[in-house]
């Protein structure tokens, strides 16, 4: 397959965009990273480092349980506005932090003549994030690995990384 597809998984392509949002789901997608990049521009840029699941593998019997092709990704929001978000749990360090698992991403055009910058929403299961953005990109820096857990061990993914290439 060209531009880094990959026939095991079915991922087409190893860069995808907001044309290709309704082809695309992050849901229970793990987030390991966050960041807020100023350019050279007015509009900073979110970058995300997260686990996307490609595809979902129902059990064969006598098996079980689902397995999952996952990729480490970086997903990247471009002029970024208006952030706002809400993280629960224990933070205070003594337990434990709760995952960022995504539950839903979100797009909404609003009524208010900026159509140009939809706001963005990712709901999580102990999270939230809104913003508006002009757009993102989601590069797959690995090519899918089939696994038992919807998330790669941590020495598997490369670690926590906002690399904005796609493997080939």
């Amino acid at each position: 397959m060209d531009n880094g597809g990959h026939q095991g998984s079915g991922l087409a392509k190893s860069a995808w965009s907001d044309a290709d949002f309704d082809e695309m789901g992050w849901h229970d997608a793990n987030i390991h990273g966050l960041s807020v990049q100023a350019t050279d521009d007015i509009l900073p840029r979110l970058l995300l480092d997260l686990d996307y699941i490609v595809r979902w593998v129902r059990p064969v019997p006598p098996a079980t349980h689902f397995s999952f092709w996952v990729s480490p990704a970086t997903l990247v929001f471009a002029d970024v506005w208006d952030l706002e978000g809400d993280l629960e749990g224990d933070l205070d360090f003594k337990g434990t932090i709760p995952d960022l698992e995504i539950d839903g991403l979100h797009r909404l055009v609003l009524d208010d003549g900026r159509q140009d910058l939809p706001l963005w929403h990712i709901e999580g299961h102990a999270f939230e994030l809104k913003f508006r953005a002009s757009g993102y990109c989601q590069y797959f820096r690995q090519a899918p690995t089939l696994i038992s857990r919807r998330a790669l061990p941590f020495t598997e993914r490369g670690g926590c990384a906002f690399t904005e290439v796609g493997f080939n």
